[in-house]
């Protein structure tokens, strides 16, 4: 990895707030859970890092530096605590990602550098996910298990199928994770993931995730949904399921450590619901405006650490500097970074073949 690609050092949060006259509590207590201090303190500069990239990104698509932007500006909590707890790897003995397009936290947890997601925002050719040819955020990461992502709404969760029968053939402990929105629920892939599931006796690994965040690009969930939770809908297929607050970082940890242990213990899968906010719209389309009214997950958990004991607004004002920068200095790279030719677009059609007398390595046009 170039040097370039490589986030800045932060000297230890903890060892910051020392300095600045603040003993840590050691551990942080919210919605009837505890975490640790050094935890909490990992989570919240992981949180501020998605932020700062996030908004720098909207701005490259008001700019002209980028183009579509879609992401999950209040998703922080959920998507930093999921990268966290990944078992990150290749094949079937660690987990596998099927994602949706709101997991930029994920991937900064798992850590990947700023530059690869400004990399795809700009659509340059050095674009490791794509090459250029893919929206921001529609990762694909074969060495981190990161499957494709895909712009067809909740198809993840029938992929996420495939990938646990290997796991569990395998007798491995890893877990097919499956990540989407409320309003993706309603597509039959979401029911079919529930039915291939919990088939008796055949049961798989897969964490079914939905980041409920209340809306449906602009239609209210309220809406669509006449159940309280969309995690009950688990119940009838005998799916284990629960249901967090998604702006609580404390809570969230513990609830996804709680569903891995099950699925990674039982080989069975299980379904948990986190309610979070939507700060800036669904997309560049809409404007992505910043929505008044909603909860800011970042600052809520930046006050509760100050209120802690934990932090100091001094060392949190440094972090989102420092997250700043590192996002700007991202962008400024991308803009220099070149961009794919119409000769690219032939490229990586097929993957290689050995058997394939035709496109013995690469797909580069019909034959002569």
């Amino acid at each position: 990895m170039p040097a370039s690609d490589i986030p800045p050092n932060h000297r230890d949060d903890e060892e910051r707030s020392v300095a600045y006259g603040v003993k840590p509590s050691r551990f942080v207590e919210s919605g009837g859970e505890i975490l640790d201090a050094e935890r909490c303190l990992e989570i919240y500069r992981l949180m501020v890092r998605t932020r700062a990239l996030e908004e720098r990104t909207i701005k490259m698509s008001k700019s002209g530096e980028g183009y579509f932007w879609v992401g999950g500006p209040g998703e922080e909590a959920v998507n930093v605590c999921l990268g966290l707890m990944i078992k990150k790897g290749q094949g079937p003995a660690f987990d596998y990602l099927h994602l949706h397009y709101r997991n930029a936290g994920l991937l900064l947890a798992m850590g990947m550098p700023m530059v690869d997601h400004m990399r795809q925002m700009a659509m340059t050719a050095t674009d490791r996910h794509s090459m250029g040819r893919n929206f921001v955020g529609h990762y694909a990461i074969a060495a981190w298990n990161v499957v494709p992502v895909t712009s067809v709404i909740e198809v993840q969760y029938t992929m996420a199928i495939g990938t646990a029968m290997v796991q569990k053939r395998f007798e491995s402990d890893g877990v097919s994770v499956a990540v989407g929105g409320d309003a993706g629920t309603a597509q039959g892939d979401f029911s079919s993931c529930m039915i291939w599931a919990s088939r008796p006796g055949q049961e798989v690994p897969v964490l079914m995730l939905v980041t409920n965040n209340g809306y449906g690009i602009s239609t209210p969930a309220h809406t669509q949904h006449s159940e309280e939770h969309i995690s009950d809908r688990a119940t009838p297929f005998g799916i284990r399921s629960d249901n967090v607050n998604g702006n609580d970082p404390v809570a969230t940890w513990r609830a996804l450590e709680r569903a891995f242990n099950y699925c990674r213990r039982s080989r069975r899968p299980y379904m948990l619901e986190a309610a979070v906010s939507r700060l800036h719209g669904h997309s560049s389309s809409s404007g992505a405006a910043r929505v008044g009214g909603e909860p800011d997950v970042v600052k809520i958990f930046e006050d509760q650490l100050i209120g802690s004991g934990i932090l100091h607004r001094e060392l949190a004002e440094m972090i989102r500097h420092d997250a700043a920068e590192e996002a700007d200095a991202a962008a400024e790279q991308v803009a220099t970074e070149p961009r794919p030719l119409p000769s690219d677009v032939e490229k990586h059609t097929y993957a290689p073949s050995p058997v394939d007398a035709i496109y013995p390595d690469d797909y580069t046009g019909l034959p002569r």
